[in-house]
């Protein structure tokens, strides 16, 4: 055994690491005692139980590990209980610090190479990797020189693996090198036999050349009388094979998530199992990067990454860490400047306002087999969809995930919706943002629980037969020092020019839509949702600003595209690649886009040159509907076009009509109060003009608590007014949208054809002086239903309605029903059609409209049995 000349002749003084270590010396003694991990005895015999257990001397000298924690700034946090001092993540065994190798013999090389490298599950078999393995014959590892020793001890090297770990020095000599700041002595273990390692730098390198050729060993670590049995980071190979690194340069990683980020893996050695967590970021223009967490005590010091060349990715896997670990990037830009950055890959988080990631592994069991078998199989464009809108946090204030599972899912199965729209759930810093200004993008909120209990709460849904949609915000994110932005010290999630890079109403950074590795991260992450959470629907939130080059900018604040027009090519692109990919890759699902201009095409398919979507919020409708219940009955006459201008573009498009969150805030008001009259009328043209939104071609949402006419705006703050439905009028409107629904699903007329022509008669669409609109929707089995909506104050009297069929039509809905709230004008429950022509059709009866009320006829053939709704 030789050692390695590496002496500093300043003796440390202008070491930068030597001031620290002295200083944390003292406390590292104390907190390497406290750190609830096996110790390794003195000698080489097998070590005895200790007389005191780890657990008992952590919670005896827990003072000394917050200090040190403290020292660490202000992401450090106490050490979780089991974890070993600074660069000391893991313990090989607690009973016995002697790794034995099989036979007691040393392992070959090739077979020691093979056996500890963690294998990419992507791309080479464990045979293909033993090949490529380093071998004496093949190579000679020179000493490193002292600048790479001093950047390696700074963190500051790119390839900290070419001087750390094992290392071929000729036949049958290995040269073992570790970072292991502030430890007092380091041994490689090979076969219960310790080779000391002599310190070769001042900021914590160890290392000597062994008279054995490269095989599986450990480290024996002291922090002064303390002793520590740990695997060494830098002896394993990278985690990414070289697929993984082609496909993440070239932007086209659809399953981004399963090499990036951090993940818990286990390999096989010839001394045993070795379970730690591989981590892996994008950071293409950093100078260097470093792991920090709970297992270093936040110090940055120990663990170094390694760049990966031309993707820009930084890889190290750290024996030990396991999930519930707190950690972070930090990450040294080409400015050199150290930034602490969350993962933007992080599956879990620590709850805001504290901001780093959690090592994550789920271990959820899905029960919604039979959801996704039928969903797969749904054209959902002609079939009934009724959703829900909810903001978690303010449904009903304090619930977490698994009591949302019960008491969301019974609510809506009871009032009759299809689907839930949840408002978005990926982590955001700022609670008063409802998510919409997203940090990180691959983790549900840790505000309610766990990414397994949002799980759970799907699950449950779509167990009850519920759907799940999610909004999604791919536009724009928020400018925290912590997250995406500027994450390597340049502009690499968003746009360098501010006049693409900025979104300024929302004070927020813009994706730059034409980096490959950027629309890879988007549309990754689309596909994360709705794979790994079994997620059916996205709505795409903001796509107008990311359509348009001028969006909400003044004259000489943007940037025209190549061709000199407004319009963003590359978030066209993008949309379009997201859509198609994820139509592609996972049947059944839908997407959504929230898009208020006239923009041609959003849900015409990609190959015809669309944008690609589902379905597109229909916001014309939207404000021309509630502007005209704003006026007085009295005034609606004059603006009857409103109602019926959107039947003009309704198959333009498949459209959704929502009554959204944006509606009921920021000074907005309910969607009670927008209604012009006293409080019975407002209450009476709200059950209206629900009727009419739910006969109306398009799918049909509506925000929590408009279900029930909640009268306060909505504010993220308090829960909903759910003491109104104690009185006899919010219930109405609550036990009308639950009939509504009811109707609506059990109905084909309604829905099968929604988006054709073929689904839709005007009966009168210019009864203007009587406010009244009346149409007929069609199924693609025949059936037929009539509407009428009286948007007047007085009943209409013997008002002759045109029908398609003589005889008996059913009232199905009459939302004037005393069980309502109404004033019980109605038809006794029928009406019969005679053989009169009226309104162009061959039959018409005579019916009584309600003030202020709609009617829903639905044609009875001879010998049918009624199917109204038993109230």
């Amino acid at each position: 055994m030789s050692t390695e000349d590496h002496s500093d002749p300043t003796g440390g003084a202008g070491d930068p690491i030597g001031a620290a270590k002295k200083a944390a010396k003292a406390v590292v003694k104390k907190v390497a005692g406290a750190a609830g991990v096996a110790k390794a005895p003195a000698k080489k015999a097998p070590a005895k139980a200790p007389a005191k257990s780890p657990v008992k001397k952590a919670a005896a000298k827990a003072p000394a590990k917050k200090a040190a924690a403290k020292a660490a700034g202000p992401q450090a946090g106490p050490p979780v209980v089991g974890t070993p001092p600074p660069g000391e993540p893991a313990v090989v065994s607690a009973a016995d610090d002697t790794p034995q190798a099989a036979s007691g013999e040393l392992a070959s090389t090739a077979e020691a190479t093979a056996l500890a490298t963690p294998r990419s599950t992507r791309t080479t078999s464990p045979a293909e990797e033993q090949s490529t393995a380093s071998t004496p014959s093949d190579r000679t590892d020179p000493a490193p020189s002292r600048e790479d020793l001093d950047r390696v001890a700074a963190g500051v090297h790119s390839g900290p693996h070419s001087v750390l770990g094992a290392h071929p020095v000729g036949p049958g000599r290995t040269a073992i090198r570790t970072l292991r700041p502030e430890a007092s002595a380091v041994s490689a273990v090979i076969a219960g036999q310790r080779y000391p390692l002599e310190q070769l730098h001042p900021g914590g390198i160890f290392g000597a050349v062994l008279d054995v050729g490269p095989t599986d060993y450990r480290l024996e670590v002291s922090y002064g009388e303390d002793k520590f049995i740990v695997d060494d980071p830098y002896r394993w190979l990278p985690t990414l094979g070289e697929l993984d690194l082609h496909l993440l340069g070239e932007g086209r990683h659809e399953q981004l998530w399963d090499v990036l980020g951090a993940h818990v893996r286990s390999y096989d050695t010839p001394s045993g199992p070795v379970t730690g967590t591989s981590f892996a970021v994008w950071a293409p223009n950093a100078q260097a990067v470093r792991v920090v967490g709970d297992f270093d005590y936040w110090s940055g010091r120990a663990f170094p990454m390694r760049s990966m060349g031309g993707p820009g990715i930084w890889e190290l896997f750290i024996p030990g860490v396991g999930d519930g670990c707190r950690y972070k990037f930090q990450i040294l830009g080409a400015d050199g400047e150290w930034r602490d950055k969350a993962d933007p890959m992080a599956f879990a988080t620590e709850v805001p306002p504290a901001t780093a990631s959690v090592v994550f592994t789920s271990s959820y069991s899905w029960n919604d087999e039979a959801w996704l078998t039928s969903r797969a199989e749904t054209a959902w464009h002609a079939a009934p969809m009724s959703i829900y809108e909810v903001h978690l946090g303010s449904w009903r204030l304090g619930l977490d995930y698994r009591q949302l599972a019960e008491q969301l899912v019974d609510y809506v199965r009871d009032t009759g919706f299809t689907h839930v729209e949840f408002l978005p759930v990926a982590e955001h810093p700022y609670g008063g943002s409802w998510g919409y200004q997203v940090s990180s993008y691959f983790a549900p909120t840790s505000r309610f629980g766990s990414p397994d209990d949002f799980r759970h709460l799907v699950d449950a849904l779509h167990q009850a037969g519920i759907g799940v949609i999610v909004d999604w915000v791919p536009a724009h994110f928020p400018k925290d020092s912590f997250a995406l932005a500027r994450f390597d010290g340049t502009p690499l999630y968003e746009h360098a020019d501010p006049r693409r890079g900025e979104q300024p109403d929302w004070g927020t950074y813009v994706f730059n839509f034409g980096r490959s590795q950027v629309r890879n991260f988007l549309v990754a992450n689309a596909l994360y949702w709705l794979e790994e959470f079994h997620i059916d629907g996205l709505r795409v939130d903001a796509v107008a600003s990311m359509l348009y080059l001028d969006y909400s900018r003044k004259a000489g604040e943007w940037l025209p595209n190549v061709h000199g027009g407004r319009e963003n090519l590359e978030a066209v692109a993008f949309l379009q690649e997201m859509n198609a990919t994820v139509y592609k890759r996972v049947p059944g699902v839908v997407t959504i886009a929230e898009e208020s201009t006239s923009w041609p095409g959003v849900t015409r398919p990609t190959h015809l040159g669309g944008l690609g979507f589902g379905f597109k919020w229909n916001m014309g409708w939207m404000h021309d509907t509630l502007g005209y219940v704003q006026h007085q009955p009295v005034h609606r006459q004059y603006h009857h076009h409103e109602m019926t201008f959107s039947m003009v573009y309704a198959y333009s498009e498949n459209y959704v009509l929502p009554f959204s969150h944006d509606e009921v805030v920021h000074g907005k008001g309910s969607l009670l109060n927008k209604i012009s009259g006293d409080r019975w009328q407002q209450m009476a043209t709200l059950r209206a003009l629900y009727a009419f939104m739910w006969a109306h071609p398009g799918k049909q949402l509506i925000f929590q608590g408009s279900e029930f006419a909640q009268g306060g705006e909505w504010s993220e703050g308090r829960t909903l007014d759910w003491w109104l439905l104690d009185g006899a009028d919010h219930a109405g409107v609550h036990r009308v949208v639950s009939d509504l629904n009811r109707q609506y699903r059990g109905d084909r007329a309604l829905w099968s054809q929604d988006t054709l022509p073929a689904g839709f008669d005007w009966i009168d669409a210019n009864d203007a002086s009587g406010n009244v609109f009346s149409f007929l929707r069609w199924g693609d089995d025949g059936s037929v239903l009539a509407c009428v909506v009286n948007f007047s104050p007085v009943p209409h009297e013997h008002y002759r309605l045109g029908l398609p069929r003589a005889g008996r039509w059913e009232e199905a809905i009459n939302t004037d029903a005393e069980i309502y709230g109404g004033s019980g004008v109605g038809n006794l429950g029928a009406v019969t059609a005679e053989e009169r022509s009226w309104h162009g059709q061959p039959a018409s009866a005579t019916v009584r409209v309600p003030p202020l009320g709609a009617l829903w006829l639905r044609y009875q053939p001879d010998g049918a049995s009624p199917t109204a709704v038993e109230s």
